[in-house]
């Protein structure tokens, strides 16, 4: 019994002192772990002095060339005697450079002459193509200098000469002599109809000579009253192409004060009349009334008060006419200050 008691023992201390190995898998796992481990310490470990270097890194700067290397260089770029090459190209491929660039502008420039004559093929040069709404006509004014103000003295001759001398630019066009050189003289009371000529056919327009204009004609007063306290304004129904304006019946002008006391306007004179007679309608446009006049109401302001500042409003009225448009001031009618001094 004791023997094998003695062996037993010895197994036991055998097994203390060399205990066993592991399987061969946890081995590899083991070594796996260790090299993640190592290379982690690397990682976090400070980098040597070499490593820091960063000047040997950086590009070497290129040696300066000289100016006659720099020409030389320039000469091989436009002319390339070993390769036959003009500016970094051979013949062949400037060729075909030329070719592509002639056909791509002559392509844009036939495109561009189709469209053009597409356009004016589809338009007239004497009325619109569309015209499905005609806006109703506004109303200018002379004389017209310094916005829609006149103020002035009667007896300084300096405050009114502009005026004056504003009316004669605006009426030269109207005298006597030229229309009845270039406009034929019209007795009817109705739209002067020319649609039966051809459509390139020049219109004739009816005289409106500036002698109609009385007292507002600058030829009695070459001073259009401002000189004795008495102005005269000119208002101008605005040309709109085919217009046929009061649907037959003649609009009429009245003008009174939009601010200021109703009385200080006085009386008014209007030379010829008050009214745009219809034989100056329609209007065929300047390419075929070449030498259309518009037709001219005078307003002489006969009896306004002295050192009074008024606004006047004058308007048009009629059929089809608006004259109180809140955004635009100018269709149907005018409005100016005025004021005058002795």
């Amino acid at each position: 019994m004791e023997p094998s008691s003695t062996e037993g023992g010895a197994e036991e201390t055998l097994l203390k002192n060399h205990p066993p190995s592991p399987p061969h898998k946890v081995m590899l796992k083991h070594g796996q772990e260790l090299e993640e481990e190592q290379e982690e310490l690397a990682e976090h470990q400070p980098l040597e002095q070499e490593d820091l270097n960063f000047e040997r890194w950086k590009r070497r700067p290129l040696p300066k060339r000289t100016l006659h290397q720099k020409i030389d260089d320039v000469k091989t770029y436009l002319w390339n005697a070993e390769t036959n090459e003009f500016m970094g190209r051979s013949g062949k491929s400037w060729s075909l450079i030329l070719l592509f660039y002639a056909a791509l502008y002559l392509f844009l420039a036939a495109m561009f002459g189709g469209c053009m004559f597409c356009l004016m093929w589809s338009i007239s040069p004497y009325h619109p193509t569309l015209n499905d709404r005609v806006m109703p006509p506004g109303m200018t004014m002379a004389p017209h200098l310094e916005g829609q103000d006149i103020a002035f003295n009667a007896s300084d001759r300096k405050s009114w000469k502009k005026y004056a001398r504003s009316m004669d630019e605006y009426l030269r066009p109207y005298n006597d002599g030229t229309q009845e050189k270039r406009n034929i003289r019209c007795t009817q009371d109705r739209y002067f109809m020319q649609d039966d000529l051809e459509e390139s056919a020049e219109r004739k327009a009816c005289q409106f000579k500036r002698s109609w204009l009385g007292d507002c004609s600058g030829m009695q007063d070459p001073h259009y009253g401002y000189s004795q306290g008495r102005p005269c304004v000119l208002l101008r129904m605005n040309r709109i192409l085919g217009y046929l304006p009061g649907q037959g019946k003649p609009v009429n002008v009245t003008c009174g004060v939009k601010k200021g006391p109703p009385e200080a306007v006085g009386e008014l004179q209007f030379f010829p009349k008050s009214i745009f007679d219809l034989k100056y309608y329609p209007y065929y446009g300047k390419q075929r009334h070449v030498n259309y006049s518009s037709p001219v109401v005078a307003v002489r302001f006969a009896g306004v008060q002295y050192d009074t500042h008024i606004q006047v409003q004058c308007k048009l009225n009629g059929e089809g006419i608006i004259n109180n448009s809140p955004t635009d001031r100018y269709q149907g009618s005018v409005t100016f200050s005025l004021e005058v001094g002795a």
